[in-house]
Protein backbone atom coordinates (compact mmCIF):
# COMPACT_ATOMS: atom_id res chain seq x y z
CA UNK A 1 0.00 0.00 0.00
CA UNK A 2 1.45 3.43 -1.08
CA UNK A 3 1.36 6.58 1.11
CA UNK A 4 0.16 9.69 -0.65
CA UNK A 5 3.77 10.48 -1.08
CA UNK A 6 4.71 7.71 -2.59
CA UNK A 7 5.85 5.59 0.07
CA UNK A 8 5.00 1.86 0.58
CA UNK A 9 3.59 1.78 4.15
CA UNK A 10 4.97 -1.44 5.32
CA UNK A 11 2.86 -4.11 7.19
CA UNK A 12 -0.09 -2.41 5.80
CA UNK A 13 -1.86 -5.86 4.95
CA UNK A 14 -0.89 -7.49 8.51
CA UNK A 15 -2.14 -4.48 10.61
CA UNK A 16 -5.69 -4.47 8.60
CA UNK A 17 -5.79 -8.85 9.18
CA UNK A 18 -4.49 -7.99 13.00
CA UNK A 19 -7.58 -5.75 13.44
CA UNK A 20 -10.00 -8.19 11.55
CA UNK A 21 -9.12 -10.93 14.05
CA UNK A 22 -9.57 -8.61 17.09
CA UNK A 23 -13.02 -7.33 16.28
CA UNK A 24 -13.67 -11.08 15.69
CA UNK A 25 -12.58 -12.00 18.46
CA UNK A 26 -14.85 -8.96 20.29
CA UNK A 27 -17.82 -10.00 18.66
CA UNK A 28 -17.26 -13.80 19.76
CA UNK A 29 -16.96 -12.73 23.28
CA UNK A 30 -19.53 -10.89 23.08
CA UNK A 31 -21.97 -13.91 22.18
CA UNK A 32 -20.29 -15.77 25.14
CA UNK A 33 -21.09 -13.04 27.90
CA UNK A 34 -24.78 -13.44 26.25
CA UNK A 35 -24.48 -16.78 26.49
CA UNK A 36 -23.37 -16.67 30.23
CA UNK A 37 -25.84 -13.86 30.76
CA UNK A 38 -28.99 -15.63 30.62
CA UNK A 39 -27.90 -18.09 31.96
CA UNK A 40 -27.09 -16.40 35.31
CA UNK A 41 -30.68 -14.70 34.49
CA UNK A 42 -32.29 -18.44 34.75
CA UNK A 43 -30.06 -18.79 38.39
CA UNK A 44 -31.09 -15.85 40.00
CA UNK A 45 -35.28 -16.44 38.83
CA UNK A 46 -34.59 -20.06 40.23
CA UNK A 47 -32.83 -18.95 43.29
CA UNK A 48 -35.57 -16.30 43.82
CA UNK A 49 -38.27 -19.13 43.77
CA UNK A 50 -36.38 -21.63 45.38
CA UNK A 51 -33.74 -19.67 48.07
CA UNK A 52 -34.43 -22.37 51.38
CA UNK A 53 -33.49 -24.99 49.07
CA UNK A 54 -30.76 -23.26 47.09
CA UNK A 55 -29.19 -22.32 50.35
CA UNK A 56 -29.19 -25.93 52.02
CA UNK A 57 -27.64 -27.15 49.09
CA UNK A 58 -24.97 -24.58 48.98
CA UNK A 59 -23.58 -26.35 52.07
CA UNK A 60 -22.78 -29.36 49.94
CA UNK A 61 -20.12 -27.66 47.87
CA UNK A 62 -16.33 -26.84 49.06
CA UNK A 63 -15.94 -23.71 49.14
CA UNK A 64 -11.68 -24.44 50.44
CA UNK A 65 -11.94 -25.91 46.54
CA UNK A 66 -13.84 -23.27 45.01
CA UNK A 67 -11.59 -20.55 46.56
CA UNK A 68 -8.11 -22.12 45.30
CA UNK A 69 -9.58 -22.57 42.15
CA UNK A 70 -10.99 -18.60 41.84
CA UNK A 71 -6.94 -18.00 43.35
CA UNK A 72 -5.22 -20.62 40.34
CA UNK A 73 -7.61 -18.58 37.51
CA UNK A 74 -6.68 -14.89 39.24
CA UNK A 75 -2.79 -15.99 38.99
CA UNK A 76 -4.00 -17.39 35.27
CA UNK A 77 -4.66 -14.05 34.35
CA UNK A 78 -1.90 -12.79 35.63
CA UNK A 79 0.66 -14.75 33.50
CA UNK A 80 -1.22 -14.65 29.93
CA UNK A 81 -1.29 -10.84 30.72
CA UNK A 82 2.82 -10.74 31.61
CA UNK A 83 3.20 -13.43 28.03
CA UNK A 84 1.84 -11.09 26.11
CA UNK A 85 3.55 -7.69 27.28
CA UNK A 86 6.91 -9.90 27.14
CA UNK A 87 6.07 -11.23 23.73
CA UNK A 88 5.76 -7.26 22.55
CA UNK A 89 8.98 -6.74 24.00
CA UNK A 90 10.86 -9.48 22.39
CA UNK A 91 11.17 -11.56 25.14
CA UNK A 92 9.81 -15.19 23.16
CA UNK A 93 11.44 -17.34 25.83
CA UNK A 94 9.80 -15.61 29.05
CA UNK A 95 6.69 -15.56 26.46
CA UNK A 96 6.42 -19.10 25.96
CA UNK A 97 7.25 -19.97 29.92
CA UNK A 98 4.64 -17.94 30.95
CA UNK A 99 1.99 -19.51 28.57
CA UNK A 100 3.38 -22.65 29.86
CA UNK A 101 2.49 -21.32 34.22
CA UNK A 102 -0.99 -20.54 32.43
CA UNK A 103 -1.54 -24.29 30.99
CA UNK A 104 -0.09 -25.30 34.25
CA UNK A 105 -3.10 -23.20 36.38
CA UNK A 106 -5.70 -25.05 33.75
CA UNK A 107 -4.69 -28.10 34.67
CA UNK A 108 -5.11 -27.15 38.60
CA UNK A 109 -8.15 -26.14 38.09
CA UNK A 110 -9.53 -29.30 36.20
CA UNK A 111 -7.83 -31.64 38.47
CA UNK A 112 -9.35 -29.99 41.59
CA UNK A 113 -12.95 -29.47 39.04
CA UNK A 114 -12.59 -33.45 38.87
CA UNK A 115 -12.02 -34.19 42.43
CA UNK A 116 -14.82 -32.23 43.00
CA UNK A 117 -17.37 -33.70 40.58
CA UNK A 118 -16.53 -36.89 41.41
CA UNK A 119 -17.29 -35.97 45.77
CA UNK A 120 -20.41 -34.48 44.51
CA UNK A 121 -21.39 -38.25 42.17
CA UNK A 122 -20.55 -40.26 44.68
CA UNK A 123 -22.88 -39.09 46.67
CA UNK A 124 -25.37 -39.34 44.23
CA UNK A 125 -26.08 -35.69 43.26
CA UNK A 126 -25.50 -36.06 39.73
CA UNK A 127 -28.73 -35.25 37.54
CA UNK A 128 -30.29 -39.25 36.62
CA UNK A 129 -29.17 -40.58 39.19
CA UNK A 130 -31.38 -42.65 42.21
CA UNK A 131 -30.87 -40.18 44.79
CA UNK A 132 -30.57 -37.11 42.90
CA UNK A 133 -34.05 -38.35 41.64
CA UNK A 134 -35.20 -38.01 45.01
CA UNK A 135 -33.89 -34.83 46.15
CA UNK A 136 -36.77 -31.69 46.95
CA UNK A 137 -37.69 -29.94 43.22
CA UNK A 138 -35.34 -26.48 44.44
CA UNK A 139 -32.57 -28.67 45.39
CA UNK A 140 -32.52 -30.55 41.91
CA UNK A 141 -32.57 -27.31 40.43
CA UNK A 142 -30.13 -26.19 41.96
CA UNK A 143 -27.78 -29.04 41.51
CA UNK A 144 -28.84 -28.93 37.85
CA UNK A 145 -27.39 -25.53 37.36
CA UNK A 146 -24.28 -26.56 39.26
CA UNK A 147 -23.25 -29.00 36.96
CA UNK A 148 -24.60 -28.17 33.78
CA UNK A 149 -23.31 -24.47 34.35
CA UNK A 150 -19.69 -25.24 35.92
CA UNK A 151 -19.62 -28.16 33.18
CA UNK A 152 -19.86 -25.25 30.19
CA UNK A 153 -17.23 -23.50 31.98
CA UNK A 154 -14.94 -26.44 32.13
CA UNK A 155 -15.42 -26.69 28.66
CA UNK A 156 -14.52 -23.14 28.17
CA UNK A 157 -11.11 -23.68 30.26
CA UNK A 158 -10.51 -26.58 27.58
CA UNK A 159 -10.98 -24.64 24.84
CA UNK A 160 -8.76 -22.26 26.07
CA UNK A 161 -5.89 -24.26 27.12
CA UNK A 162 -5.91 -25.89 23.12
CA UNK A 163 -5.56 -22.16 21.87
CA UNK A 164 -2.66 -21.32 24.35
CA UNK A 165 -0.95 -24.42 23.48
CA UNK A 166 -1.31 -23.43 19.63
CA UNK A 167 0.16 -20.18 20.80
CA UNK A 168 3.27 -21.42 22.55
CA UNK A 169 3.71 -24.20 19.38
CA UNK A 170 3.46 -20.83 16.82
CA UNK A 171 5.59 -18.63 19.26
CA UNK A 172 8.20 -21.85 19.26
CA UNK A 173 8.02 -21.92 15.50
CA UNK A 174 8.61 -17.89 15.17
CA UNK A 175 5.44 -17.41 13.58
CA UNK A 176 4.31 -15.11 16.65
CA UNK A 177 6.95 -12.07 16.62
CA UNK A 178 6.73 -8.99 18.68
CA UNK A 179 5.68 -7.68 14.69
CA UNK A 180 2.50 -10.69 15.09
CA UNK A 181 1.17 -11.46 18.44
CA UNK A 182 -2.54 -10.70 17.53
CA UNK A 183 -3.25 -14.69 18.33
CA UNK A 184 -1.43 -14.25 21.58
CA UNK A 185 -3.57 -11.46 22.38
CA UNK A 186 -6.69 -13.02 21.19
CA UNK A 187 -5.87 -16.29 23.61
CA UNK A 188 -5.21 -13.56 26.18
CA UNK A 189 -8.95 -11.90 25.92
CA UNK A 190 -10.61 -15.31 25.93
CA UNK A 191 -8.67 -16.12 28.90
CA UNK A 192 -9.46 -13.42 30.86
CA UNK A 193 -13.38 -14.28 29.77
CA UNK A 194 -12.99 -17.49 31.23
CA UNK A 195 -11.85 -16.11 34.31
CA UNK A 196 -14.27 -13.66 34.48
CA UNK A 197 -17.15 -15.93 34.41
CA UNK A 198 -15.70 -18.35 37.07
CA UNK A 199 -15.97 -15.16 39.52
CA UNK A 200 -19.51 -14.89 39.00
CA UNK A 201 -19.84 -18.12 39.40
CA UNK A 202 -18.31 -18.93 42.44
CA UNK A 203 -19.79 -16.87 44.91
CA UNK A 204 -23.12 -17.51 42.97
CA UNK A 205 -22.71 -21.38 43.61
CA UNK A 206 -20.35 -21.47 46.71
CA UNK A 207 -20.82 -18.32 48.69
CA UNK A 208 -24.43 -18.16 49.06
CA UNK A 209 -24.33 -18.72 53.20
Amino acid sequence: MEHASGFVLPNSGHNRDAEASKMGMWLFLFTEILLFGGLFIVYMVYRMINSEAFLLSSFELNVTMGTINTVVLLVSSMTIAMSITAIQKGNTRLSVNLLFLTLAAALIFMIIKYFEWSAKIHHGLFPGMEYYENLPKGEGLFFYLYFFMTGLHALHIIIGAIIIAVVIYRTKKGLITPERYTLTENAGLYWHLVDLIWIYLFPLFYLIH
